[in-house]
């Protein structure tokens, strides 16, 4: 009797840590909050997207108003082409700034949006036209390696 008991505490601290890395799993992964809403497209095209990928968020304020569909390289402009399906509920003018920024410990790269003031949305296929690349942590430990030694 007490050997079963054990083992039924057992097995369920068991199951609770599967579900636990399931979980992780997902968050990491960035499936746990998936729209299947109305959305429009945005493109912008980036010099350097750094470690962005597919189905990342699009964030506004924090708030989640979108996500990455697709990324291509541009034969015409040689830089990332990223496409993003943003939530029919947020509309953004036409002078919108996009930013590749980091965030959390894992050093999650999501694209950021700073809205301008034009009177004019943005609209399903418009383009973005102000972008900033990421920041990429070897070029800017470069920078300064190759600054110090110019000082020298």
């Amino acid at each position: 009797m007490q050997r079963t008991i054990i083992d039924f505490w057992v097995g369920l601290f068991v199951i609770a840590g599967i579900g636990a890395l399931l979980i992780l799993g997902l968050k990491v992964g960035n499936l746990t909050s998936y729209n299947t809403g109305e959305s429009y497209t945005l493109t912008g095209n980036f010099e350097n997207i750094g470690g962005l990928k597919i189905k990342a968020p699009v964030k506004s304020a924090g708030v989640v108003v979108g996500r990455v569909t697709d990324i291509q390289f541009s034969l015409e402009t040689y830089d990332a082409l990223v496409t993003m399906a943003i939530n029919a509920h947020y509309r953004f003018p036409k002078d919108t700034f996009a930013s590749i920024l980091t965030s959390g410990l894992l050093g999650e790269q999501y694209i950021g949006l700073s809205p301008g003031g034009d009177e004019e949305m943005l609209a399903e296929g418009d383009k973005i036209m102000k972008t900033n690349s990421a920041m990429v942590l070897e070029e800017m430990i470069g920078r300064f390696l190759f600054d110090k030694a110019a000082e020298d």
